[in-house]
């Protein structure tokens, strides 16, 4: 056939082979096709020939695919020989920069697009409706942020100081009371569980909270519920009590360590993992604990990465966090540091210039990465994102690590907005930590492993590859949940293989029945 002939001359690919033969496939001729139209399309053909731009050309066989397709018309009904297109086709190839084809890009490269699409389309429907961010919902904040001012008696100064948002914390069932809205039975349990553990919300964390929601996930994660002291279980020790060789100090890997530096943070989580170190009244510890800390990191020379957290790293006083980096940085080996905080997000406002000049001349000695908490998108509102903006151009990174918690980002929409979100405020999704089975206390919050890894790998060629975070757990270090790392399940546990020592461990699983009730935190108060 002459236009096979043609076409091997020309050496077109084998996907501009494959729309040439859709084009001229053999058919019935169509009449329908007026003067106007072959006049039309012939001129546009001989301009196409002088364009530099490839969209023109796509535009032109797209159209021409849809003439043969939807009404049968072929391109010579339309004057077009098929020769000229062949030509057309190669100018195409020439012009791009790539020499990528018209076939290439209109029978492949789009069509693998429109896929990609509807394999989102469904999250971009959802998104703002099921995990607005503080930012979408900045207009109802800066709402709540007058009514709780004036339930506080709180000044613009105080409310924008750090001072401020700590002497104003909500720590008190009465003062709950007056500035969240809840019914008298979750105010009761309030009461039940603040006899055994600390309370506190930061003002601004409060403003977050939207009114009329059940299950808030700003709420869920600030202002506990009766499942703290109902969740029946054995509570293990604190993990610190098998991984602490001196003062301070844990120690799970032989060249990182962390520091706790302090038990008091701007605001305790109802799922914090070290409940049991939050004590009835905040402390900054004696020096000769800190001494004990730096002395055993000097005498250990197999030490590169020294992590303070607390508590809250950032609920030191200035002069405090500028002692330890300065201590740090002046051991040879540590080489790196990293500090913990959830405080941009709980009292961004923290985040004072004195502050932000001690990172920077800390980071211009050894890498300074701030790690932080970010469980929902509803965290992230112009406020905080200033804060951490700030944050990413002192130090060498500001990474997060979020905990998967049932109602506030266990499906795949809420993680993919989180991330998104995060990732659009200077900070990198670092890791997801499934929820600890350590504390009985927020059993009621766990979400089953199987669940956080659909989500988590669900995130693969839908969002930007550097803000899929990790999933891992923590059973004796943080062990990666791979598929090749689950290496069984039996009972409630999944069976969890080290990568850096191939020990094999037991891993609670939350209970399935807990996870599938929907009468949980302040669902379960009706009236």
């Amino acid at each position: 056939m002459k236009s096979n002939a043609k076409m091997e001359n020309m050496e077109l690919d084998f996907f501009t082979r494959e729309l040439f033969d859709e084009l001229f496939a053999p058919g019935t001729a169509s009449s329908g096709v007026t003067k106007e139209e072959i006049a039309e399309m012939r001129n546009t053909l001989d301009k196409l020939k002088q364009t530099e731009l490839t969209q023109p050309i796509l535009d032109f066989f797209s159209r021409l695919l849809e003439f043969r397709r939807r009404q049968s018309i072929l391109p010579q009904d339309l004057g077009l020989s098929n020769e000229n297109l062949l030509v057309l086709a190669k100018h195409h190839e020439e012009i791009d920069e790539h020499e990528v084809t018209v076939g290439g890009r209109i029978n492949r490269a789009l069509p693998i697009v429109e896929v990609a699409n509807e394999r989102v389309k469904d999250y971009l429907l959802r998104k703002e409706a099921e995990a607005a961010s503080g930012i979408e919902l900045w207009d109802q904040i800066q709402e709540n942020v007058v009514r709780i001012m004036d339930k506080l008696n709180m000044s613009e100064e105080e409310w924008h100081s750090y001072k401020g948002q700590l002497k104003y914390a909500i720590d008190s069932v009465d003062t709950l009371s007056r500035v969240i809205d809840l019914p008298s039975s979750a105010i009761k349990d309030v009461l039940r569980v603040t006899q055994s553990y600390r309370m506190r919300v930061t003002p601004y964390y409060a403003s977050l909270i939207q009114p009329g929601r059940v299950n808030d996930p700003v709420l869920i994660q600030c202002v506990p519920t009766g499942e703290m002291v109902d969740n029946v279980g054995e509570e293990i020790p604190p993990v610190a009590a098998d991984h602490s060789p001196a003062r301070l100090i844990d120690q799970f890997y032989p060249r990182v360590i962390t520091i706790k530096s302090t038990n008091m943070c701007a605001m305790y989580c109802t799922h914090c993992l070290r409940i049991a170190h939050i004590g009835k009244k905040d402390r900054i510890y004696c020096n000769e604990a800190y001494r004990e800390a730096l002395d055993y990191i000097r005498k250990n020379s197999f030490i590169r990465d020294v992590l303070i957290t607390g508590g809250d790293v950032f609920a030191l006083p200035n002069n405090m966090i500028k002692f330890l980096l300065d201590e740090l940085d002046s051991i040879d080996h540590v080489t790196v540091k990293r500090l913990g905080t959830r405080i941009p997000v709980t009292a961004p406002m923290r985040l004072d210039n004195e502050l932000l000049d001690i990172l920077s001349k800390s980071n211009d000695k050894k890498p300074i990465r701030v790690v932080t908490q970010i469980n929902t998108a509803q965290e992230i509102t112009p406020v905080s994102r200033e804060g951490f903006k700030k944050l990413s151009s002192r130090v060498m990174t500001v990474m997060n690590q979020a905990v998967l918690l049932k109602g506030i980002n266990d499906t795949r929409v809420k993680m993919w907005k989180l991330c998104e979100t995060i990732h659009e405020a200077y900070v990198r999704p670092y890791y997801v930590f499934n929820c600890s089975y350590r504390n009985t206390q927020f059993a009621h919050l766990r979400v089953p492993v199987e669940i956080g890894r659909d989500i988590i790998e669900s995130m693969y060629g839908n969002i930007s590859g550097d803000a899929i975070p990790r999933y891992i757990c923590t059973a004796g270090g943080k062990v990666p949940m791979h598929r090749d790392n689950v290496v069984g399940h039996k009972d409630s546990a999944v069976t969890l293989r080290k990568p850096w020592s191939g020990e094999e461990v037991d891993y609670p699983d939350a209970n399935p029945e807990i996870y599938r009730k929907t009468d949980f935190a302040f669902a379960r108060y009706k009236d």
